[in-house]
């Protein structure tokens, strides 16, 4: 392992990043949903607001794209632009793997091995259609939604939610999305 990637790696630990064996059992501000059904769970999820991380500084057009495999875990992909609508594209890969007797709410998500990060499915719209995904260091926060563009009255809607729950909303931003038809190809 380098000295980037090996900082990087102690840095995620020393952070919180990882996920406990136990944390569905440790009380959190940041609930889970109910229950995820996850086939519904599945597909792209265009990411409308953040508290970013320090990939997502300057991201356009980020989109996140589930897909639950034989084995049970979860192939994710996620694209943006960095810095501009015609930016680079940038893809990572990351592999979720849904905890035991969460309701499919509680996942570790692998950016690289052996850390898994925690990722709570905060809340769900009963029609798949919006999704809030927290942690409960209150250091990130993703606001998604199966399409680009949402309303002002809806963003701000979500924000009170996630302000509730204790985050800082100062930090929480919009990210800056394209309509379908203005983008170029790969999102």
């Amino acid at each position: 392992m380098n000295t980037r990637a090996l900082s990087l790696t102690f840095g995620l630990v020393a952070s919180g990043w990882m996920l406990s064996a136990n944390a569905a059992e440790k009380p959190s501000p940041v609930p889970l949903a109910p229950a995820v059904d996850l086939p519904s769970f599945m597909g792209d999820w265009f990411v409308i607001g953040i508290i970013p991380n320090f990939i997502e500084k300057k991201a356009f057009n980020s989109v996140e794209s589930y897909r639950l495999d034989e084995d049970g875990t979860i192939k994710t992909t996620f694209t943006y632009r960095k810095g501009a609508f015609d930016g680079p594209l940038k893809t990572m890969n990351p592999r979720g793997f849904v905890e035991p007797n969460t309701n499919n709410a509680l996942w570790g998500m692998r950016i690289f091995w052996p850390i898994k990060g925690e990722y709570r499915i905060a809340h769900v719209e009963p029609d798949y259609s919006t999704t809030i995904i927290g942690r409960s260091a209150l250091d990130y926060v993703w606001l998604m939604s199966r399409t680009p563009v949402m309303s002002d009255a809806a963003f701000e809607k979500y924000r009170a939610q996630i302000g509730s729950w204790g985050y800082d909303v100062t930090k929480f931003v919009r990210v800056p999305q394209q309509p379908l038809e203005a983008r170029t190809p790969n999102h």
